[in-house]
């Protein structure tokens, strides 16, 4: 069991680099571009359509990582495209892309999805391409199906939770927000999907990012010596959830990141740091979270504003993470450099 749910965050992990990074690294810098060059539009569309693809790519990675076929892996991929909710079908019968979908219900597709082929591929033998698709579509496909309202609900009661902290003190609730933040960002639960939900905004919104932040550079300067630099650097710049498999398996390797997430967030309501409901599931991905604080701040683009910018989003993340994690490894012994070691190969 724990060697199925390994490689299951695995292929997990590896889709949502894959579909995410593109849009990370070109988004925004594309959105400031457009206005001038409209034919970069195009480009950005495209970033967002990879995103859309998030469900197949999960499917196909995770079918991957079971050494399925390629008729299996293949079905695997559209099992999970179906149950997970990316794809909406409108009044007047079109089809249209949903954004990347329900993670955590591709994942739990996929698992689905795994298990069947495993069960039927055998025994089908000459007929698989026959009827493995046709099936994977009918059986667990529809499974993922039915039960992504149920799994939607259940995300919905996170958003609740995080909603009612909006209403605490400044410093307090932005200390909490960012620890949620920080840990559902290294789960299959999509961040931008809770805050969006519940419209967060404002310091509630920055505190998030924040704590995002916290565990993105955080991970990054824990793992670049199990990793390459590049590795190390998609947790910043693409998406911790990288990170999933290991959190799961040992979830002490996150304990120095939420705590320099519990301190940002808490300095966020002291610096009236904010944002949107879209920065708030994002951190220095894209740079979103910074541009929004920017953006938002009285005064825009002054020094005072820049300095706090700096600080919060890049200088504090670093220094803060560098002490808890050296005293996390080094004095206190409860981690050590390989327990941030990514497989991708």
């Amino acid at each position: 069991m724990k060697d199925f749910f390994n490689k299951l965050l695995n292929g997990m992990s590896i889709a949502i680099v894959v579909a995410l990074i593109p849009n990370a690294l070109l988004g925004e810098l594309l959105k400031l571009i457009i206005p001038s060059v409209p034919s970069l539009q195009h480009l950005y569309d495209a970033t967002s359509i990879v995103m859309s693809m998030l469900p197949l790519l999960i499917g196909v990675l995770v079918g991957m990582q079971f050494k399925l076929t390629q008729i299996q892996t293949a079905s695997v991929g559209i099992a999970t495209v179906i149950g997970s909710g990316a794809i909406l079908k409108t009044a007047e019968g079109m089809f249209t892309l949903n954004g990347i979908g329900v993670t955590l219900n591709c994942g739990l597709t996929a698992a689905i999805a795994v298990l069947f082929v495993k069960i039927v591929g055998e025994k089908l033998r000459e007929y698989s391409i026959l009827l493995i698709p046709m099936l994977s579509v009918v059986i667990p496909g529809m499974i993922g199906f039915m039960i992504l309202p149920y799994v939607k609900t259940s995300a919905g009661l996170i958003g609740d939770g995080v909603a009612y902290l909006t209403g605490l003190q400044p410093v307090l609730m932005g200390a909490l927000l960012a620890v949620i933040f920080g840990v559902v960002i290294i789960s299959p639960i999509s961040t931008v999907g809770i805050a969006t939900v519940i419209m967060l905004s404002g310091i509630g919104s920055g505190a998030a990012n924040l704590g995002i932040v916290a565990v993105g550079m955080g991970l990054f300067i824990a793992s670049i010596k199990a990793n390459s630099l590049g590795t190390a650097l998609a947790h910043v710049l693409g998406s911790p959830k990288i990170q999933m498999r290991n959190f799961f398996m040992k979830p002490t390797i996150a304990i120095p990141m939420l705590i320099t997430a519990a301190i940002l967030g808490g300095l966020a309501g002291v610096f009236n740091v904010q944002g949107t409901p879209y920065s708030a599931g994002f951190g220095l991905s894209g740079l979103v979270g910074p541009l929004n604080y920017i953006n938002l701040a009285e005064g825009g683009w002054n020094t005072t504003n820049i300095a706090i910018m700096l600080s919060m989003f890049l200088i504090l993340p670093i220094i803060l993470n560098l002490i808890f994690i050296y005293l996390f490894k080094k004095k206190l012994k409860l981690v050590k450099d390989e327990d941030y070691k990514l497989d991708f190969d």
